[in-house]
């Protein structure tokens, strides 16, 4: 079964996309030696599950994404977004069940969703 092994979200001002991304997520962030502007991004210690990516120039031929963040608290992240230049675009629902999940746009204006596991998120 084919599975995500990497994203790539395209970025206008790079720096400021690694600012976002560390302060938000902790990510780490390092520019890659090839040919193209390509910078490579780490979202965690590589015993634990999850996918690495890469933040490249936004294009015509380079469109966005949108990827989902498992995190820990949602509250907690999306004020941290919201601290760090980002607006919640839409606001922490419920997946009865499963979770809960809201959508953010950074500050390269890429929208993406956040999302925090709860099975026993409100199943009325």
């Amino acid at each position: 079964m084919p599975r995500v092994i990497h994203f790539e979200i395209a970025v206008d001002e790079p720096q400021r996309a690694i600012d976002f991304y560390a302060s938000v997520f902790g990510w780490k962030v390092d520019k890659w030696e090839g040919p193209e502007d390509y910078w490579l991004v780490t979202t965690g210690d590589k015993s634990q599950p999850g996918i690495d990516g890469a933040f490249s120039r936004r294009t015509q031929m380079f469109p966005p994404t949108t990827n989902v963040i498992d995190v820990a608290s949602l509250d907690d992240h999306l004020a941290k977004i919201n601290s760090n230049g980002g607006e919640t675009i839409v606001p922490k629902s419920t997946i009865p069940g499963v979770g809960y999940v809201a959508y953010f746009k950074d500050t390269e204006g890429n929208i993406l969703g956040i999302f925090q596991g709860d099975l026993s998120a409100d199943k009325s």
